[in-house]
């Protein structure tokens, strides 16, 4: 029975407090409010933002180029075979192309 009360009595006193009044506390390695809750942050944290973004623009631009090479692979394939059906049916007679 007592126990019953001396828990009663000390819930109201946890669930009245609304706020808490501690100031805000930063480790020794905090480096201000990070970029992806809207923050600037600071500049070793844009300086390697910049980095990996030209990095990864740099990735990208390799992978265009592979890719421009290999478009310009297949078309000159396409070309060939072609050239090489004008070739084949010219020979064979028939309509006139």
């Amino acid at each position: 029975m007592m126990r019953t009360s001396i828990t009663k009595l000390a819930r109201p006193a946890l669930l009245s407090r609304t706020f808490a009044t501690t100031a805000r506390v930063s480790s020794a390695g905090d480096t201000g409010a990070p970029p992806k809750t809207g923050g600037q942050g600071d500049a070793f944290q844009r300086r390697e933002r910049a980095s990996e973004d030209f990095a990864i623009r740099q990735r990208e631009k390799e992978k265009l180029k592979e890719l421009k090479k290999k478009l310009a692979e297949q078309q000159a394939h396409l070309q060939q075979l072609s050239d090489h059906i004008d070739e084949i049916t010219k020979d064979q007679g028939g309509e006139h192309n």
